[in-house]
């Protein structure tokens, strides 16, 4: 059977360490990737064609990639039931599987189309599985702001990691997944690729030797982990900030042997209806600044705008210009005489 590896989580949470990890260990990375750049100098392990799909379908649902709005999920889930979306992922997957029957993708935007993804992969009698990569928000949000700069705020960032967690958590549910700690996979990553190889069934990463994979080894490099913050060096409100790091302690706990279990997700669930509250209620505070910044002023102009120009000015104005001179001649040679 073929089988599929969605690397899943927040950009910035080790998903292309991980995605590039996998790609050396015999999954196919479809080709061409996206090259590598200074936010990224090892490579993204991320397929053009996917990063092009999903920037091309969050564009047209007005839905960006760290969204923050928990509506957002019904615009973008609702592209599994729309047959042209369907259709064109459909055929780059059956194209792919011609190129090989395990395959890795990664994109942080793959996380609003997990219904899309899944529904496609069984079509083809894919097995589809997940890893989810685990990195502190506060570590997350100072990465972003600083390969990314301003264009959220830290607050909006650490609202959309918590967003993006919990409904990855969420979706992935009942379906073989692992959750993989940044550092864990840093510090040591044979033993951690052996647990995600016995949770995903896949015999070749629950057996890897590290002597056969020299090439892993030098991938891996721990000076990558430059951003270590907390929460003390962001300007996030203390609500979100505590939110925040109940669904981190909650997540951690789901890498843990044995840590994935039914039991935990009341915990998860009762977190993720906290979230809609808190962003129910920052939304009806925030309206007014909402409506400020579609009103645009009429009156105003009206009163600025100059006076309109005289008989004498508009009729020149007909004259072309080759002729103006001239007839700015003769007219003072007029006004001499008389």
């Amino acid at each position: 059977m073929s089988r599929l590896i969605l690397v899943v989580g927040v950009g910035r949470s080790g998903t292309s360490l991980l995605s590039g990890m996998l790609g050396q260990l015999g999954f196919h990375i479809p080709q061409p990737e996206v090259k590598a750049d200074d936010t990224n100098p090892r490579g993204f392990g991320e397929p053009r064609w996917v990063v092009d799909f999903h920037t091309r379908l969050l564009r047209e649902l007005r839905v960006t990639l760290n969204d923050a709005r928990p509506a957002a999920w019904e615009s973008t889930g609702a592209t599994a039931d729309d047959a042209a979306v369907y259709g064109e992922l459909s055929r780059w997957l059956g194209s792919q599987l011609a190129e090989a029957d395990a395959l890795v993708v990664k994109d942080p935007r793959t996380v609003w189309f997990l219904d899309l993804w899944m529904r496609s992969a069984a079509e083809h009698g894919i097995e589809t599985s997940f890893v989810t990569m685990l990195r502190h928000p506060a570590e997350i949000v100072a990465s972003a702001r600083k390969s990314y700069g301003p264009g959220l705020t830290t607050a909006g960032r650490a609202s959309a990691w918590i967003n993006l967690m919990l409904q990855t958590e969420y979706a992935t549910r009942g379906a073989p997944r692992a959750f993989v700690g940044y550092e864990a996979l840093l510090a040591d990553w044979v033993p951690e690729i052996r647990r995600i190889g016995t949770l995903l069934g896949s015999a070749p990463l629950a057996g890897l030797d590290r002597e056969t994979h020299p090439e892993v080894d030098a991938f891996v490099d721990p000076t990558l982990h430059r951003n270590r913050v907390g929460w003390d060096e962001l300007d996030v409100p203390a609500r979100v900030r505590d939110l925040a790091d109940d669904v981190w302690a909650q997540v951690q706990t789901l890498a843990e042997p044995d840590g994935d279990t039914p039991a935990a997700a009341p915990a998860l669930d009762e977190a993720r209806a906290a979230y809609r509250t808190l962003y129910a209620e920052a939304e009806a505070i925030a309206q007014s600044s909402v409506m400020a910044g579609r009103i645009r002023p009429k009156a105003t102009a009206r009163a600025a705008a100059p006076a309109p120009a005289s008989l004498r000015v508009r009729l020149a104005r007909r004259v072309p210009v080759r002729y103006r001179r001239r007839l700015r001649r003769a007219l003072g040679s007029v006004r001499r005489r008389s």
